[in-house]
C-alpha cells in the first residue's frame, strides 16, 4: 500500500462536476480546444489556470495530476499490477 496522494486528470475533474467542456472552458475564460488540449497534456498549464482549479472544479490542485493523460493511465496500471503481486 502506498501513502501517494491519489490524482485525477483534468478531464476527471471537470466530469466530476458535472460540467461540458464547453462550459469548463467558459469559466477559467479559454477557448474549448485549448481546454481540451490541457486534458490531454497539463504539463505546461498556465499558472493563471492552477489558480483557477480550486474554484472551477471544487478540488484542491494537489488532487489533480499534472502530466500526459497517457502518462496518467500508464502509472495507474504499474501501479495496479504492482498490488496485485
Amino acid at each position: 500500500m502506498t501513502n501517494e496522494p491519489f490524482q485525477i486528470t483534468l478531464e476527471a475533474a471537470r466530469v466530476n462536476c458535472g460540467l461540458t467542456l464547453v462550459e469548463a472552458a467558459k469559466l477559467f475564460g479559454i477557448n474549448k480546444d485549448t481546454l481540451s488540449r490541457y486534458e490531454r497534456d497539463s504539463t505546461r498549464v498556465p499558472r493563471t489556470f492552477i489558480i483557477q482549479i480550486p474554484q472551477v472544479y471544487k478540488v484542491p490542485t494537489s488532487y489533480i495530476f499534472f502530466g500526459k493523460k497517457s502518462e496518467y493511465f500508464r502509472t495507474l496500471q504499474e501501479k495496479q499490477f504492482k498490488e496485485v503481486i
